[in-house]
Formats: structure tokens, sequence, C-alpha cells
């Protein structure tokens, strides 16, 4: 069976989300990408738990169902330690088999921070301690360095961080076999360093609204059990894990170096010119991700190792729909096409990645049709994003828009 999988998003619970952000609206729009599978975040956060155990309907296969859409629990947490004698902030998930076992690992966390606080909380314990304690209470608990590559927050960030998994989690090491790649990076950076080829690498959407999940996902051919999944998950399963499908890396926030109050986007070869200081300013940059990994990589760029699991670069329909029009994203214009698109034609990621050319150019409009199958081939200009900003994806030339539809973006 395939089943397409978002592990890492939030609830309204969790700070900078939204506030209609709750099962109904996942579980809608899980519908509307054609998602299965869905983490249900946030899960140490009391009143989220309590939601969460008030509707969710448990399945026969360790997972539970909300209208349709299955769900496995899973939570982000903030653990701030010492390390080295400097202070460190990882960012991690955790893969839980049930609610009770979320509830006595609830109860131990309690003691290193308020739960009530952030629906992502953070917690006085070393990522090492946080591994130990959670097994524990269950050795069926999956434990995953969440977005590994992003400045702050994250097991190689620049920031925070550490040049390896042992650093970081010392002898639990053993315990992690899966990385969270993030949206400033993909498979294919990941596999230039050979210490992670043992590691299953997965995307996730980490969406603070309904709107965002799978802008990156996992997909699978198994059975629709907890089991299951994690077993994938840990021995990095080439048969059953499918593929990851992927922002282009150069769109997330953090890809380049940069200082963004001086609109300074900042390539790692600039960056080491100016001993990673602002051309304008003279301040510190943002260190990100493409040259953390050109620092600790081993192998070139292009490289694949015989484990890797295949990917797709892809950028959300909405974006597409909006630049084929030549408006924003956000226009009415757009919401109207895409709810169309989602009942009449398929899900979006049946659009994006199933539906072949034909039909795409027998239901979709033309310009519309040629977007998608220029995003197929990665046929994009991209302005990475740098220090908090999203880059930017043109799919067509300024001289591919039709005058009145350039007219539109100016009311936007």
């Amino acid at each position: 069976m395939k089943i397409v999988a978002d592990f890492h998003l939030h609830s309204r619970y969790s700070r900078a989300t939204s506030n209609q952000l709750d099962l109904d609206l996942l579980a809608r729009w899980a519908r509307y990408k054609g998602v299965h599978l869905l983490g249900t975040g946030d899960c140490t956060h009391p009143l989220w738990m309590q939601e969460l155990k008030q509707k969710l309907k448990p399945t026969s296969g360790g997972l539970y169902e909300y209208k349709g859409v299955r769900f496995l629990l899973t939570a982000e947490v903030n653990n701030q330690f010492l390390s080295g004698g400097k202070t460190k902030r990882i960012h991690n998930l955790l893969f839980l088999p049930s609610i009770e076992t979320a509830e006595a690992v609830n109860k131990k966390l309690a003691q290193y921070g308020d739960l009530t606080s952030d629906g992502r909380p953070l917690l006085r314990l070393s990522a090492r301690e946080m591994v130990k304690l959670a097994l524990d209470v269950s050795p069926e608990i999956l434990i995953v360095p969440a977005h590994a590559w992003t400045p702050w927050f994250a097991l190689f960030g620049a920031n925070s961080g550490f040049d390896t998994v042992e650093e970081c989690f010392q002898d639990q090491a053993k315990e992690i076999h899966c990385l969270e790649t993030g949206l400033s990076s993909d498979p294919g950076m990941n596999w230039r360093l050979s210490r992670l080829d043992r590691f299953t690498l997965i995307s996730n959407s980490d969406s603070h609204s309904a709107s965002r999940i799978a802008r990156e996902a996992n997909v699978f051919d198994c059975e629709p059990a907890y089991s299951a999944i994690i077993d994938i998950l840990r021995t990095n399963d080439r048969k059953r894990f499918l593929y990851t499908i992927e922002f282009f890396p150069e769109e997330g926030k953090y890809h380049f170096d940069g200082h963004r109050l001086c609109k300074a986007r900042i390539s790692p070869e600039e960056s080491k010119k100016h001993q990673n200081r602002c051309p304008v300013c003279g301040k510190k940059v943002t260190i990100g991700v493409m040259h953390r990994v050109e620092d600790l990589a081993d192998r070139p760029a292009g490289y694949q190792p015989p484990s890797g699991i295949p990917f797709k670069n892809l950028v959300p329909l909405d974006q597409i729909i909006a630049e084929s029009k030549g408006v924003g994203v956000q226009s009415k214009a757009v919401e109207q096409e895409y709810l169309d698109l989602v009942q009449r034609v398929g899900t979006e990621l049946e659009i994006l990645v199933d539906l072949p050319e034909e039909a795409l150019r027998k239901n979709l409009s033309p310009k519309l049709a040629e977007g998608i199958l220029r995003v197929r081939n990665a046929q994009v200009e991209i302005e990475p994003g740098y220090d908090g900003e999203y880059g930017k994806v043109s799919i067509f030339k300024e001289t591919e828009q039709p005058t009145a539809e350039k007219q539109l973006t100016l009311f936007e």
C-alpha cells in the first residue's frame, strides 16, 4: 500500500502557528494534498494531548484515525544543554507508539521544562539524556534530529550544533537511526558526507499552517502500521521506502549565508572571502546550510551512495498556479483554482507527481500544465534563501507573462 507521510508539523499550541490549526483542518488539507499519514505534532502539550485523546480513534496497526486520515503520535522538543563549555540548542522529533506511551514520556519530560508553555517545549535536558529517558519508557520510541542543518536549533547547525552525531548523542548515538534533512537541504547534499550513510534520511514539512503540510514528505510501500513505519526508518529499507518529496533546497530559508538587514545573499565561497562577514555592514553573517555541508563534506556534489533513497524536488501547486497567472500566491484566484483542481482532477501530489503529461494538458490550463512539467524536469531558476528569507522560484521568464496577468500583480 502506498503511504504518503508527513511526520513533522505543529498544532495551534506552538508559537508562530495558525490559531485555527486543529485536527479538522489538518485532515481536510491532508485530503487535498493526498497525504495518508500525518504526525500529530505537539503531543507533549497537555491541551493538544487532551484533544487528541478525545478525537483520535485507534486503528489495528497501532496508528490513529480521524476523518479518514491516519495519525502517528509525534512531538518536537528543544533540548538546551551545556557541552564542551558551550550552550547547545538542538531540536529533536519523537515518534511514539501510543497515547499511553506519550503520556508516560510527558510525565518524565515535565521535570525538565514547562510543557504548557509551547507545543515545542524547551527542556533543560541533553539530547543524550533524552534518548535514554525515552527508550527507558519504551524501546519502540524513535528519536530523530529535526531539520538537521538549519543554523539554529539543529544537530549540524552553524550556531549551536555539532560536527557529528556522536559528539551530540555520545554513547546513545547508536540509538539514532534517522535524520530529518530540513527545507534548506535535500538528500543529495547529505550524501556528500560518508559518515551519514548509515542514517535514513526523511523529509517533512515542519508546517505551521495546514496548507503547507506535505511541502516535504515521505512515500512508502508498506502496511499502515506503526511497527512497519518505524522498521523502515530504522533500517533504511529501499524496497519499502520509495522516495522523499523535497523543496528545491535553494528555496529554503537558510540555504545560503546572508545578512537579512542588509539584504545580502552570500554564497559560501563569497562568505569565506569576507571572513564570514557581511560585505555591506561588516557584521557576522548567518552561516547557511550549503556552507556547513561544504565544510563537513568528504565527497563531491552529485555523489549517490548505494543506500540512498530517491527523491523528487517539487514546488507547491499553489505557487505554480500563482506564477502561471502572474498573481500573488495568497490571491483569491489562486485559492479558487487550487480547490477546483484538487476536487475535480486529483490530489495535489497526484497532479504534481503522477498525472501523465497528456492528462495534465487535458485538465489544466496550458500554462499551468507547462509549469508543472518544467518543475518535474527541474527547469526552474531560484534565488537562494538566506538568513530567514525564503528563496524565490521562477518557472516562467518575465517575457512569458501575459501583459494582463502581469498587471494583476500590482494589486496583490
